[in-house]
């Protein structure tokens, strides 16, 4: 709890300015207080936990469940091949420099308004993380020791299991907690610009009524979405990587 002290102060000094010049300048529509959205967030919690926020969820599962299969599959596969490694890394990181809010409506028009828009935004934000972070897990592996295990004639199943995986799961862990809160992102991105459900498209329909504070709303389930997903993944981390803090 002491490591936490300070940024819960710094939290409440910020959620307190925040109520004091909301009440100042007295626009709701445009600058709801915390009180307000609090009050909003109650009064929604049927529509929003019930009808919306499983939507959503199944977004942020199904694409970040493809996410992890496929990038850990490209991860070492590249590890193993190097003509894969030229072949699709430079394609990785030009995929990056594509604005993701001008793909998403290029998604609607593909998939519609179904659920696979919303899952393809996702995936593509979520992909890149999981995939480079463990390739380059993959390639952080101590040579020497890896020569160590060939000399006492370790198989590469072996190899790759005892060796390889251990030493890529510290930054596979690391790409996974950037692309857990991306995922919500990507999620929310999906629903703003096309959806019939959704936390993102409930947002974008308050925002066309003027409620200020039945935009945030939604967004508050969503922040804490990802701020329990973030947590989820460090306790998996802190379990599966015991050995590296012995």
């Amino acid at each position: 709890m002491r490591n936490y002290l300070y940024s819960t102060i710094l939290i409440i000094i910020l959620l307190f300015v925040w109520e004091m010049v909301a009440r100042f300048v007295n626009t709701s529509f445009i600058l709801p207080s915390p009180i307000e959205i609090t009050i909003k967030l109650w009064e929604l919690k049927e529509v929003l936990l019930l009808h919306h926020l499983p939507v959503t969820l199944a977004v942020i599962a199904i694409g970040l469940g493809i996410s992890l299969v496929f990038g850990i599959t490209l991860a070492t596969s590249m590890n193993i091949s190097k003509t894969l490694e030229q072949a699709f890394y430079p394609i990785l990181i030009t995929s990056q420099t594509i604005p993701i809010i001008a793909l998403a409506p290029i998604f609607v028009l593909w998939f519609g308004y179904s659920i696979w828009s919303k899952i393809v935004v996702t995936i593509i934000i979520t992909f890149f993380p999981i995939t480079v972070s463990t390739f380059d897990g993959f390639r952080s592996t101590n040579k020497e020791l890896k020569e160590l295990f060939q000399t006492l004639g370790a198989s590469k199943r072996q190899l790759f299991f005892k060796l390889e995986v251990p030493s890529a799961l510290p930054s596979f862990f690391s790409g996974l907690k950037v692309a857990v809160p991306m995922s919500v992102i990507g999620a929310a991105i999906g629903e703003w610009l096309g959806a019939q459900a959704g936390l993102g498209y409930f947002s974008r329909r308050m925002m066309t009524q003027f409620d200020g504070a039945g935009v945030f709303a939604p967004i508050v389930v969503l922040s804490f979405i990802g701020i329990l997903l973030f947590i989820a993944v460090v306790l998996l981390e802190k379990y599966l990587l015991k050995w590296r803090r012995s």
